[in-house]
Formats: structure tokens, sequence, C-alpha cells
């Protein structure tokens, strides 16, 4: 085949401040000459990890390489809002549910793919600062997302999923705030720490003889028997490759017109004084996703230099996978509107950090995990749950590739195409219009 020259490499706006309050990590392993392999995972964030980790499960005496563009959890790993969820959480959705069999199917992959994370995590001697099956709250600021939570646990009741209703003072018990009226708990989320259990993972990784190299983004990739896999400073050859790269399936010039291309943000805050901390009350650590997809997350985290609150909202479609720091600092004030009517009492509070992430989403919610060519494989489009689909992704990538087989998988595979997008202006138009309208129809849950 002709070689696949690489269209664009990432560009991650802001810090990611996940990482930022983090140790300095080692210096990095970049590639230098030219290297072989068994095995090519191209992208470390949750599929690649996962789909390495997999691979010396499967194969343990085959040699595996592992290539990040950039440092790893600088890239939109490091860049979420850290819970893996286990129900259904299609943003394109009301109250996030859809058809029954498909979210019940849906919820037995994810767990899977918590509990590979969960195995990892345990096996890597992460703590719960990095992975904690702590359960999640949907929080809800308004009658409206009163009624998705209600709409929600009834749909989960018909999936014969247990949920609990919280009232407005539990919910002021555990926030220290007055802003919600109630929420709903659901039991089987874990909530991680990104940055730190990626870096945990490629680590414990490199302890199994995975080898890990950062700072060397794939320019070209091409095939005369086996595949080569060109970097700034070398390359490195093997007969088998798995795209672990999300939207950047079609910057390897797959699926063009497919997928789509969404970039969220997120606000993180110095640490918190001591009479801060008193004016606030609540629990020391929590963490809420919003009734309405389009609402506020909320996550309060203990970090080595104290308590920090972290704000996370706005969609924006962008098929170019860049935004400027002009994009940044507009979305900032709308951070600063959420955090200062759910955080009155702290007037003097600064974001610290700024920054945005990118998720791939397709129009009929499936993901890409399937062969591309002879021995390339695909472990892409998150559908805006990178930690959890991610994860779940990189493992049945893993699987196939080495025939595997699994009802997990099966089901994959099953799944059709994404759906085409309309051409661009009209996507793009669309697409902007409608999360302006699903922004302003979410009111104070934003």
């Amino acid at each position: 085949m002709a070689p696949i020259t690489v269209s664009q490499l990432p560009v991650d706006p802001g810090p990611a401040a996940w990482n930022c309050i983090l140790p300095e990590p080692a210096a990095a392993q970049v590639v230098s000459g030219d290297l072989t392999a068994d095995w090519i995972v191209i992208g470390a964030g949750y599929a690649g990890l996962a789909a390495a980790r997999r691979l010396t499960q499967l194969c343990p005496s085959d040699r595996v390489v592992v290539l990040e563009a950039c440092r790893v959890a600088d890239g939109p790993a490091g860049r979420n809002s850290g819970f893996m969820i286990d129900l259904p959480h299609d943003l394109a959705s009301d109250d996030y549910g859809g058809d029954l069999a498909h979210d019940t199917a849906l919820t037995v992959d994810n767990r899977a793919a918590i509990d590979f994370a969960a195995s990892m995590a345990a096996d890597y001697g992460l703590g719960a600062e990095a992975f904690v099956r702590s359960g999640k709250i949907n929080g809800a600021a308004t009658d409206k997302g009163m009624r998705h939570n209600a709409e929600y646990a009834q749909h989960l009741a018909h999936m014969g999923e247990p949920s609990e209703m919280l009232d407005a003072a539990q919910m002021r018990d555990m926030t220290g705030i007055d802003y919600y009226k109630g929420g709903l708990f659901t039991a089987g989320t874990a909530i991680i720490q990104p940055a730190a259990f990626v870096r945990g993972v490629a680590r414990g990784l490199t302890q199994d003889g995975v080898q890990v190299f950062e700072n060397s983004p794939v320019t070209q990739l091409d095939r005369t028997g086996n595949w080569r896999a060109t970097t700034p400073q070398g390359s490195v050859t093997a007969p088998k490759v798995i795209l672990a790269v999300n939207g950047h399936l079609n910057s390897f010039g797959f699926l063009k017109g497919q997928l789509m291309h969404v970039f969220t943000y997120a606000s993180m805050t110095r640490p918190l004084t001591a009479s801060e901390m008193d004016a606030l009350g609540g629990a020391p650590i929590w963490g809420l996703t919003p009734a309405d997809p389009m609402g506020t997350t909320v996550r309060r985290i203990m970090t080595a230099d104290g308590y920090r609150l972290v704000v996370r909202n706005r969609f924006t479609f962008d098929p170019t996978m860049q935004v400027d720091q002009a994009r940044i600092a507009d979305v900032a004030k709308d951070h600063d509107r959420s955090f200062a009517a759910r955080f009155p009492m702290l007037p003097d509070v600064t974001m610290q950090y700024r920054w945005g992430g990118r998720l791939c989403l397709s129009r009929n919610n499936v993901s890409v995990v399937r062969p591309l060519d002879e021995g390339l494989f695909s472990a892409c489009c998150q559908n805006g749950l990178g930690t959890t689909r991610g994860t779940l992704s990189g493992m049945l990538a893993a699987e196939l590739a080495t025939g595997t087989m699994s009802d997990r998988l099966i089901r994959a595979m099953a799944a059709p195409e994404p759906r085409r997008l309309p051409p661009r202006p009209i996507a793009q138009l669309g697409a902007k219009m409608v999360l302006k309208w699903q922004e302003r129809q979410a009111g104070l849950e934003l």
C-alpha cells in the first residue's frame, strides 16, 4: 500500500493541569534510530495503554512498543474530568440513557473496562488518589435537572440497576453549598486522577517489558511486509500496529467525514487556604457530573499543596482538531460565572489552570474497533467517555489483533460504521447551533 503520511499532529490547548500538579516525571525516552518489535501501539492514552497491557497478557513473550506524540498525560488522557462511568452516558441524550437492550450490554462492557483498569491500578501499585471506586452523583440545580435525574433513575430501574436519590440537604452536606436541589447516586463509577493513573500505568508497563517512547510522534506509516512507523528521530518496524489515536484516526487517512471533533474545557483553582476551607465546609473530596449532559462537572480534589476545585463545561465543534488561546479565554468567562454561582463564599479564589481537551464522537455513538488493513487495527472514537470507552477499545483491539474472541468483541465488531457527517460547512454550522441551543436549555445546570 502507499505510505500513510500523517496530515497533522496533536495540538492540546492550555496546560494539562492534572499533570502539572504532580511531581516532574523522569526524562522522556525518545525513539532514536531504527528499532524492531512484534507490536506497535500508537498513542499512550487510555486505549493505547490498555491495548499494550492486554498484549502483555495475551502474548507475554512479544516485544511491545508504545509511541506517544507528547509526554504521557499531557494529551487528552490527562485532561478529562476523571470519571470512569459504568452506566450509559450518552452526551447526545437529554438524560444520558438510550435503547434499553443497548444500554444493558454497554454497561456490561463498561464494567469489564473498569475492572481491567482496577487490575492495572492494583498490579502497578497505584493508590486511591489515582483510582478509587467511589460511585458518582448527578447533581441537579433546577427542576428540569431533577426531572432528568428521575427519568434516568427510571431508565436504570428498567435495566435492573439501583440508584439513590439525594435531597438538597444531602447535597449541601457533601458540597458545602446550597446550589443543588438534589442528586442521583450510582455506585459503579471509579474516580481517577487522570494524569496519575496514566503515568502510573505507563510506568508499570515498562516493568512488564513494554517500551514506552514519549515525544515520538508518528509522521508516516508504511508497509513493505512489516509496518514501519516513522518518527522525527527514528522508526519502529513490526508486523502489527494498533492505532489508539481517537479522533486523529482522520489524520492517518481513515474515516474522513465520519468523525466529529469536539473540545470541552476545564479550569482548576489555586489551592484553597485554611480559612477558605472553613468557609466552604462540606466533604473534603467529592465529585459530581451534571444532571443535564451540557451542564457543569465539579470536583473537589486533594493535591500535594492543598485542596482545589475543578469545573468543566462548554463544548465546541472544531473539525480542525485545534483551538487557540482566545477560545480558552472566552470559555474562562463561563467557568468563572459557573464557579461564582456555586461558590459565592469564595470570592477571592482564582483559577490557576485553564485548558481544553479533545473528544471524538460519531453521530450514531459507535466506536471504531476494527481492522483497517492487513496487520493494522483501530481502537478509536470514544464518544466523550475516554476513560472507560478508551480502555475498552484498547482491550478489544488487542483481542481482535490476536484472534481472542469474546462476547464484548463480537458486539464491537457488529457495530455499524460511524454515520457520515454532512459537508463540513453545514456540519460546522449545524453543530454550533445545536450546542448553543443545548447550553441555553441547560440553564442553571451550566
